[in-house]
């Protein structure tokens, strides 16, 4: 191998071992968040679990657990829950900080733009499923089987209220998805109005799914919110048809 060859060699190298100390500085960094947001959240984990099963509490139950450290167990993934929550910030600054370097600066205003964006919204989602969805299900899974005494265990009911918890979180992030498809042209909003119909149809149905209490007013009250998604992905993908429109139209005459 020539001089030059390696020289060259040696340069390629250096950046990818300075990326190898980036993303060790960044995994460091966010684990040590973790672990002291996590701890502090542990001095306070009674309130949390209070907040937690409140649905479960309402209705007069209190919840069990059949190990001798399932109990305590519960209680230190609740904290890691929260720490993590608490955390957060922290993560995305770090993640921010290691991806800058990579972008042009046109993708950082994006990213910069979304990621706010999406915190907010999977909150919202999260927070209305608290709110509406897990109260309503837990009240009619237990009343619906009043016959029998519920023994419900703390581990298995942190499973159902994060099972439905975390998807509607996920759900309200549809306004950002249209976003995106509707930027890289793969979705367009006449394509959202043409289907219109199907998508009022089929969120029903999700939302009959969702919550098997045959009281309407429960159905939609859960529908709704996700027909406003629906609505509000309809008027994004218009303001980005034309945002595109527009600067096509400007490139056209900046050619001609």
């Amino acid at each position: 191998m020539s001089q030059e060859d390696k020289s060259g060699s040696e340069q390629e190298r250096v950046p990818i071992l300075q990326h190898l100390k980036d993303l060790r500085k960044v995994i460091v960094i966010s684990v040590v968040a973790i672990l002291v947001t996590s701890v502090a959240s542990f001095a306070f984990v009674d309130k949390f679990l209070a907040i937690i099963l409140q649905p479960l509490t309402e209705l007069g139950i209190k919840p069990i657990f059949t190990g001798v450290t399932e109990g305590l167990f519960f209680k230190f993934h609740v904290a890691l829950l929260v720490g993590l929550v608490a955390a957060s910030p922290i993560l995305l600054w770090q993640f921010w900080r290691f991806l800058v370097p990579a972008l042009y600066p046109g993708e950082r205003n994006y990213i910069a733009r979304l990621v706010p964006i999406s915190v907010i919204l999977f909150a919202g989602g999260t927070t209305f499923a608290y709110f509406t969805v897990l109260r309503i299900m837990t009240f009619f899974m237990i009343r619906f089987a009043s016959e029998f005494t519920p023994l419900i265990t703390v581990s298995n009911y942190l499973s159902f209220a994060l099972g439905l918890v975390i998807p509607f979180g996920l759900i309200f992030e549809y306004p950002l998805l249209i976003y995106f498809l509707t930027k890289i042209g793969i979705l367009k909003p006449e394509l959202l109005i043409k289907y219109r119909k199907f998508a009022i149809v089929g969120v029903f149905i999700v939302a009959a799914i969702l919550t098997p209490s045959p009281d309407p007013f429960t159905q939609i009250l859960v529908a709704t919110p996700m027909l406003i998604l629906y609505e509000a992905g309809i008027i994004v993908a218009r303001i980005v048809a034309r945002q595109k429109r527009h600067k096509f139209n400007e490139l056209a005459e900046e050619q001609s």
